[in-house]
């Protein structure tokens, strides 16, 4: 199943909370001088354009990052990532929304890699023009990522920061993760793994979350935004999660000052809510 396609929904809440918290989980892993690898499983084109067909068609963005763009009271951290995304649009006009490679791509130093896995036939091009700058230090590979995954680890540097995003299109995905995730950490144990998922009215979700919390690692944060009061029929996404293994250690504090201006600024009705969760080490 290769339906989906990431420009539909580029630059929506979710985009907003998953790329806020990657750039700010790469700003502390810069501040070791030692390099590091970034690996994106499900790696999307890399960068989006607002008004093509496919964004314009439901303008998710409107209600995500549209809505930071031009603020002027962002907090720290949030205002880095919001700074990224105007360096990409320096007239002002919001017509490109960056992916997390190109997120990565702007945080990371000379010395670290990104290694990229997409399989969509048309997205995959694209990841590969969009990342054509960066040259040899970016990897794009056009496969499987749970399956390239297992390659990448454990990364040479021993230190190594992985974003798996699957689209879940197909229900298996929620097992799938469970299962990387437990055959990642006995490869490369120290690693920083940062899963992203969709919260729905369904049991999916919630039995993954439970298994993840199962596994045996020292630390974790569960992080989730809803930016409204899921529908009656139960039908759509109304808001997201990142469960990630291994944090780094102030991640928790900058997300506790910071989730309830993302709540406030996103949010569409009185169900907008958040939840920050951790087990520290």
């Amino acid at each position: 199943m290769l339906s989906y396609r990431h420009a539909f929904h580029a630059g929506n809440h979710a985009d907003v909370l998953k790329h806020y918290v990657l750039a700010s989980m790469l700003a502390y892993l810069n501040q070791k001088d030692k390099a590091y690898w970034y690996i994106d499983t499900h790696a999307g084109a890399g960068c989006y354009q607002l008004d093509s067909q496919y964004a314009a068609k439901n303008a998710e963005y409107a209600t995500g990052i549209a809505r930071l763009l031009g603020r002027q009271d962002l907090p720290p951290g949030l205002a880095e990532y919001v700074q990224l995304v105007r360096e990409l649009n320096p007239d002002g006009q919001l017509k490109l929304y960056p992916g997390s490679p190109w997120v990565a791509l702007q945080m990371l130093r000379p010395a670290d890699k990104l290694r990229l896995f997409e399989l969509h036939p048309t997205d995959f091009p694209l990841l590969e023009e969009n990342m054509r700058e960066a040259g040899r230090q970016a990897l794009a590979q056009k496969g499987d990522g749970f399956a390239g995954l297992k390659a990448m680890l454990p990364p040479p540097p021993r230190r190594a920061l992985t974003l798996i995003d699957p689209p879940y299109e197909d229900k298996k995905d929620y097992q799938r993760v469970v299962v990387a995730l437990e055959d990642a950490l006995k490869r490369f144990p120290t690693g920083v793994y940062a899963l992203w998922y969709p919260l729905l009215q369904r049991s999916e979700p919630r039995q993954m979350i439970s298994q993840l919390k199962q596994l045996p690692v020292k630390s974790w944060l569960h992080v989730t935004l809803s930016v409204h009061q899921p529908r009656e029929d139960g039908f759509g996404m109304h808001g997201s999660g990142l469960f990630i293994l291994n944090p780094p250690w102030m991640l928790h504090d900058e997300l506790k000052a910071n989730l309830p201006y993302l709540r406030d600024v996103l949010g569409l009705d009185q169900g907008a809510s958040y939840v920050l969760e951790q087990q520290a080490g």
